[in-house]
């Protein structure tokens, strides 16, 4: 069990970071994202800025578990965050945070069990 929550724990790390880091480099499509849930420029910084958080928690949670599984329960509430913004919005294209929030629930879930 403990390998499993190592793994899926560097895999959203490696997702968080790169998602963080495209709040910053703000592609075309990020930009298109965003608009279409009414985020600003300073908004998208503090979301990729979350995004690093968790990313350096779930590296961190490697030696300090409950780091890591803060960082992951920290994910979770994001991505219901992120889910409940597309839907007041009424935007469709939630795809990539219903992923992401099943994959912080499954690596919070298995932290947990592995503590």
């Amino acid at each position: 069990m403990h390998i499993t929550a190592l793994i899926l724990s560097v895999l959203l790390a490696l997702a968080m970071l790169q998602s963080g880091l495209m709040k910053f480099v703000r592609p075309a499509w990020i930009r298109q994202f965003a608009a279409a849930v009414h985020l600003n420029t300073s908004q998208l910084a503090i979301l990729g800025t979350l995004q690093i958080a968790a990313t350096l928690g779930l590296i961190g949670g490697i030696w300090f578990p409950p780091v890591a599984i803060a960082a992951a329960i920290g994910l979770v509430l994001y991505f219901v965050g992120a889910i409940a913004a597309h839907l007041r919005s009424h935007d469709p294209n939630m795809l990539g945070a219903i992923i992401f929030l099943t994959f912080s629930l499954a690596t919070s879930s298995l932290l947990i069990l592995a503590a």
